[in-house]
């Protein structure tokens, strides 16, 4: 049976939601997005991680507080950057205070990450995950405990951290990845998991442009980036993703065009099973991220 924070979650997100990526950026500025994206219609709003510099739950608590109904989501809070204790009783603080409008994600990161941050990074993600989660697990019992419970989700791209996802938690999030992957990973949690998807978007009509911004993206430089992994896994060779992946997989990676063009391309994964779409526009600043989720929100909220 569908659990209550699943169930509560999805009728709360809506279809498509807006993420505002950026890594930093003064309080007033955020306060000023949220307040413009939740005015434009959007049901939820998501934040990244680093480690250090922008903390997810004090963001989450500064967008909460600058909104009347956005759900806020960590899409997601970095297990690195907190005792697991600590990050349980944030997410249940937040959840307490505003209740029905949290969803808490959490990630194992990647390698250079974690060693740029000056920790010794654990080569085994899948179990760094599950110990944490019991971790999690063993201090609820300290923390608040949220009249509508909070969802957690699990950032997971293979399939092993996709059935513990399935196993240990109320769904997943994954992210810029082609459709298939949102298939997958559907088929993997089966119908009552929430499978949340974070998609970076372009809106720019010029190929050559907008493929030489999402390159950007899709080719970070960091060795075994587990958004290689996902998509060797899918069937692509080396020779597709090199140098930031092929045309053909970077349009397929990172939708770009007309809002129209957008949309259609966020309605396909809903199509392959994604609950909710976590939609966020590759701008180098808070103010154009905004400036063109507002633009894309006719089309987007089309969906439902």
């Amino acid at each position: 049976m569908t659990n209550t924070a699943v169930v509560e979650a999805r009728r709360r997100l809506g279809r498509v939601g807006a993420g505002l990526m950026v890594p930093i950026a003064p309080a007033e500025e955020w306060r000023r997005a949220v307040g413009r994206v939740e005015k434009a219609g959007f049901g939820s709003v998501w934040i990244n991680e680093a480690i250090g510099g922008r903390e997810a739950f004090a963001q989450l608590g500064v967008l909460l507080a600058a909104s009347d109904r956005l759900v806020a989501g960590t899409g997601i809070a970095n297990l690195w950057a907190r005792h697991p204790a600590a990050m349980q009783g944030g997410a249940a603080v937040l959840a307490d205070a505003y209740p029905g409008r949290v969803v808490f994600g959490v990630g194992v990161s990647m390698g250079a990450i974690v060693e740029g941050s000056g920790q010794k990074w654990d080569a085994r993600p899948l179990r760094r995950m599950r110990e944490y989660l019991d971790a999690m697990d063993a201090s609820a019992d300290q923390a608040p405990k949220p009249a509508v419970p909070f969802p957690r989700l699990i950032a997971a791209l293979g399939p092993k951290m996709l059935e513990l996802a399935a196993e240990r938690a109320d769904g997943a999030i994954t992210a810029t990845l082609p459709v298939e992957h949102t298939r997958m990973a559907r088929e993997v949690l089966g119908p009552d998991k929430l499978l949340v998807v974070g998609q970076a978007v372009i809106l720019e009509t010029d190929p050559d442009k907008a493929r030489a911004i999402a390159r950007q993206v899709t080719n970070p430089g960091l060795p075994e980036s587990p958004y290689d992994q996902a998509l060797r896994r899918l069937g692509y060779s080396d020779e597709d993703l090199a140098d930031g992946g092929t045309d053909e997989l970077v349009d397929k990676r990172i939708p770009w065009g007309t809002p129209d063009a957008i949309a259609a391309k966020i309605a396909e994964h809903l199509d392959a099973g994604a609950d909710h779409v976590s939609v966020f526009a590759l701008t180098p600043d808070l103010e154009t991220m905004t400036d063109q989720l507002e633009a894309l929100a006719p089309a987007l909220l089309k969906l439902g």
